[in-house]
């Protein structure tokens, strides 16, 4: 059975030592985020992970949620409701959301650290209060007064919980073809009738209410993407004046079976005529829709490094007690029958792999993390500007990088175990299993690419990656001279001019031909990520050398950002050798010669 401690040592030296985001939040206002106070948060959080959610998450596997065809109803496991009100009772939902809405008003860059350690704990039970955080943003940013004075406050409490619903039977990433309708009525509200597929969340018993923000048309509606709008559809009807009535003509048809995330309500949600209300102006959903989006684009790769740390502690944990076989170069372990597997080149190359891509993604996340609070709050209106093109394009690095390397560090982590990582046992099929998901939702990791190539780099003329590309000028720069740094900030100096170039490149030969662009865009997106954590690498292994932390831990970023420099970042050799290779490989075949 797989096992859960909070990293709670990398966690702060990513928050304190490398982000210093105490005076990042000072300066953003946030006066209640002090050291003591996030060191604090971060103990009690880790302590709900590990006694109260990490148990459970093996039951959510093994039961799963239970759904009856009669009523509608979705009954979630054992313990599930339990812990979730314990979680509602520790302020837990309304951790950064807004004080004026009862939340408690800290950094978002804090509430990034709290999902890793909850979505390790237990995945499936983390996805009933994951899009709460995004509907409360989305209402807050584009609702009316009256709407964030009814629905925010029991968001942010818990008491109620939201979901997103976009996706129709005949209508995936393309949400142009979505066909669910809204009707005007006479007291100003709306009625919705359609169907929606894989809505998180949709059903539950752990709260009495459910938002649901839906995409919808108004009769009037342009076709395509211009002609969406979004509404706040409940589950129990509410009035303007916050006051709760019957049930609204909304219930789950089916829950569906899953390879994994077993513990997790995926509904299908069936609409008809059930009261809704618009938010924002008509036509202009999806800009709303895209603030919760894009909150939930960042938790969901949250999700994968999530899944990634807690399959590399047992992992590691494992290769250091299965005793099999002998050291190539002499036994290690001279009175033992064998030594620990943990000393094959083969064993410690997984580990290392997991070790690299969990440490560098944790900086890359809460950086994303820390830059939603900068472009909301900073002072300068240039660093706010700074901070959401930063923040745009390191999204779908975020989700699209993180998830993939969640999947590949979950079965990294299964391998070392051998047989016995195949089995239910040991619980590392389930952590496999359970982070396939996290490159499906929220956009694959297609779209990402396509966003991140099409539209944050080439639409927006690559405003965030200039931003990025500085970062990493100003670090070598600083440590130029720096002789113990060469072996890191060469090679990161190259790979920056390198994307530089690349990314003209790309840019050059789209003006020609366009599918250079969809050609592209999946090795642009990781050849992105990699030099992206090659920056956070050498940065970590500056500011661990210059600490004065203990020599093991020194010796542990150093030894690993040389694994990573040497091992893993020459992974973009193969990127851009594909990119290079344009689209003519892809497209050249016929359709029909594909089967033959």
């Amino acid at each position: 059975m797989s096992t859960y401690h909070a990293p709670l040592t990398d966690i702060r030296f990513a928050l304190h030592d490398v982000l210093q985001v105490e005076p990042l939040f000072a300066s953003l206002g946030f006066e209640d985020a002090g050291r003591e106070t996030l060191d604090a948060v971060l103990d009690e959080c880790a302590r709900l992970c590990e006694t109260v959610l990490a148990p459970l998450n093996r039951i959510g596997d093994e039961v799963g949620v239970r759904f009856d065809k009669a009523t509608g109803a979705v009954t979630t496991p054992t313990g599930f409701k339990d812990a979730y009100d314990q979680f509602v009772e520790g302020g837990w939902t309304g951790i950064s959301a807004p004080v004026e809405f009862g939340g408690m008003g800290l950094p978002h860059g804090i509430g990034i650290c709290l999902e890793e350690m909850i979505d390790a704990a237990n995945l499936a039970w983390s996805n009933f209060p994951l899009l709460s955080h995004g509907a409360v943003n989305a209402l807050h940013h584009h609702g009316e007064d009256w709407q964030k004075d009814v629905f925010l406050k029991p968001l942010v409490a818990g008491t109620w919980t939201g979901t997103m619903c976009l996706t129709e039977p005949q209508c995936g990433t393309d949400l142009g073809l979505l066909k669910t309708r809204a009707e005007p009525q006479a007291d100003g509200s709306y009625a919705i009738t359609g169907t929606k597929i894989f809505i998180t969340a949709g059903e539950h018993d752990l709260t009495d209410n459910i938002i649901h923000l839906v995409l919808a048309r108004l009769p009037d509606a342009p076709e395509g993407s211009r002609g969406i709008s979004l509404f706040i559809v409940p589950k129990m009807q509410v009035g303007r004046d916050g006051s709760v009535g019957t049930r609204n003509a909304v219930r789950c048809g089916a829950v569906e079976h899953k390879m994994g995330i077993h513990g997790s309500a995926t509904c299908v949600m069936n609409f008809d005529g059930a009261q809704g209300y618009l938010i924002g102006q008509p036509h202009k959903g999806l800009m709303a829709m895209f603030t919760m989006m894009n909150t939930a684009r960042l938790g969901v790769g949250i999700q994968g490094l999530g899944l990634a740390t807690r399959a590399y502690e047992n992992a590691l944990r494992y290769a250091r007690e299965r005793l099999q076989s002998r050291a190539l170069s002499g036994a290690k372990l001279p009175s033992k029958p064998a030594d620990p597997i943990l000393v094959q080149p083969d064993v410690r190359r997984m580990l290392l792999t997991c070790k690299a891509l969990t440490e560098g993604g944790r900086l890359l996340a809460y950086h994303a993390g820390s830059l939603v609070d900068s472009a909301a709050h900073a002072q300068d209106p240039l660093a706010r500007k700074q901070a959401d093109d930063l923040l745009g394009f390191l999204t779908p690095i975020v989700k699209g990088c993180l998830t993939e390397w969640g999947n590949e560090c979950t079965y990294h982590a299964l391998q070392c175990y051998g047989g016995h990582g195949y089995i239910a046992e040991h619980g590392m099929e389930q952590l496999a299993r359970d982070a396939r998901i996290t490159t499906l939702y929220e956009g694959t990791t297609g779209i990402q690419a396509l966003d991140l190539m099409g539209r944050k780099t080439m639409q927006l003329q690559g405003a965030g990656l200039r931003v990025f590309l500085g970062m990493i000028e100003t670090f070598c720069t600083t440590h130029a001279e720096d002789v113990a740094l060469a072996e890191f900030v060469v090679p990161l100096r190259a790979k920056a001019a390198e994307w530089q170039q690349l990314t003209r490149s790309i840019a050059e030969r789209a003006a020609a031909d366009p599918e250079e662009i969809g050609a592209a865009a999946h090795d642009y997106l990781f050849f992105s990520g990699y030099v992206a954590l090659a920056y956070w690498w050498a940065r970590s292994v500056a500011v661990a050398e210059a600490s004065a932390r203990p020599e093991t831990f020194k010796a542990g970023k150093r030894e690993t950002a040389r694994f990573y420099f040497t091992r893993i970042l020459p992974r973009t050799l193969g990127h851009a050798a594909a990119i290079a290779s344009g689209p003519a490989s892809l497209l050249s075949i016929p359709d029909d010669a594909l089967d033959s």
